[in-house]
């Protein structure tokens, strides 16, 4: 029997999109870029090609990946929704506008029911390796820290909670390149650490 054709990991076009969209985004809440080309990469990037990503990641039989990439893929296309609906609702000849409507506590709930799946993924992430417990463990705090922002109105920690995704987004930006240099180089080049609890 001919040796099966070597596929690529899927997980690094999921890291990448995932972890330049969370970037983009901590720029914007920084102040330092407008909301455009997080809508247009939300929709392209960290939406499209995190979905795409989930998909062969279900090719792969590896659950965890399927299930976040297909998440985090969906969660962005929904996020530059939002911003689309929040930005039409007031222009009345429009169907959105029309029939559509977000109020001020909306996003946060939107945020809330993220941060409840991200949970179980960082629980999860401790039988994968430090890396992955590092960026969902950030993950998960910069989640808690956007419901306070928005729901309890601590507008104080914004910029606090913008440098927590940071990390997050390098987090995931040093598992991708892990996987690249692994194959290229030959060798471990960007080490992941090992698993905090153990299978079985």
């Amino acid at each position: 029997m001919a040796d099966a054709t070597p596929m690529g990991n899927p997980a690094v076009v999921g890291l990448a999109g995932f972890a330049t969209t969370t970037l983009l985004l901590q720029f914007h809440n920084l102040g330092l870029c407008g909301t455009g080309v997080v809508f247009c990469c939300a929709l392209a990037f960290g939406g499209g090609a995190q979905l795409m990503a989930g998909l062969q990641e279900f090719k792969a039989g590896n659950n965890f990946g399927y299930s976040a990439f297909s998440s985090y893929g969906a969660f962005w296309i929904a996020l530059a929704l939002i911003f689309l609906v929040l930005d039409l609702q007031g222009v009345k000849d429009t169907w959105i506008g029309a029939h559509l409507n977000i109020g001020a506590g909306d996003l946060g709930w939107f945020l809330v029911a993220y941060t409840v799946y991200t949970v179980i993924l960082f629980i999860g992430s401790f039988a994968v390796h430090t890396a992955m417990i590092f960026t969902f463990g950030t993950l998960v705090l910069g989640f808690i820290g956007l419901d306070l922002e928005i729901l309890a109105g601590m507008k104080s920690i914004k910029t606090l909670v913008a440098l927590d995704l940071v990390a997050c987004a390098f987090g995931a930006y040093y598992m991708m390149a892990h996987v690249i240099f692994l194959q290229v180089f030959g060798r471990d080049v960007l080490p992941v650490g090992k698993p905090w609890v153990k299978k079985g």
